[in-house]
């Protein structure tokens, strides 16, 4: 299992310390790259991606929440991301293959992205294809919001396709997840477990310990 805390949810007036905890806690950092247009909120340029990039050697997971990823994931490459995961929502079905391919080409992993309300199985053409299937757990815009319950089902849809497939993308979830729900996410086949406020509000040493241990 792979933490990766939110940074949406760091407090700058603490940034040296809480990067240094992280640093010595955790394996990724996620960044939940907003546009205003996409989801109703405006968050992070590529100069904050340098910025940690200066101060880390965590693996930089880029969510890119805009409704131009082809755009912005030459932006954030650039800057130093590690992976770009990218909506399906945000790009015409015919173009998905060329952003894929486009991403690998730069040396970034790919992943691709559903909001709550998207099935699953408008994934199926591309999982052989990324190396990452991030499953929004709330409704992509804004952090502190509680878990969607069905995210359960398309996660294990998800780890069924890649049994029966003998595919080796990593599960992502995004979106209300702490250590009540973390256990059941990992049992459910979760990989990487996105978490914003529940990490960076109180001890945050104990926090990521915490969803470590969750059964």
């Amino acid at each position: 299992m792979i933490i990766a805390p939110s940074i949406l949810s760091l407090d700058y007036t603490r940034f040296n310390e809480q990067v240094e905890i992280l640093n010595n806690s955790v394996e990724w950092i996620h960044f939940d790259v907003m546009d205003g247009h996409f989801v109703p909120n405006l968050t992070f340029g590529p100069d904050i991606l340098k910025a940690y990039r200066r101060s880390s050697d965590l693996f930089m997971d880029v969510h890119l929440m805009v409704t131009d990823p082809d755009f912005f994931a030459d932006v954030f490459m650039k800057a130093g991301a590690d992976q770009i995961t990218f909506h399906y929502e945000a790009v015409e079905e015919e173009k998905i293959p060329a952003l894929i391919e486009k991403i690998h080409a730069n040396g970034c992993k790919c992943g691709i992205s559903i909001k709550p309300k998207t099935e699953v199985s408008v994934l199926e053409p591309y999982l052989d294809q990324v190396d990452l299937v991030l499953v929004m757990s709330v409704e992509p815009g804004f952090g502190g919001q509680s878990f969607i319950e069905h995210s359960y089902d398309k996660i294990r849809e998800l780890a069924d396709l890649r049994k029966e497939k003998d595919l080796a993308y990593k599960i992502e979830v995004d979106g209300g997840v702490n250590s009540a729900n973390a256990g059941k996410l990992v049992s459910c086949g979760t990989d990487v477990l996105v978490a914003g406020s529940f990490v960076f509000k109180g001890d945050m040493e104990a926090n990521i310990r915490s969803l470590k241990e969750a059964e």
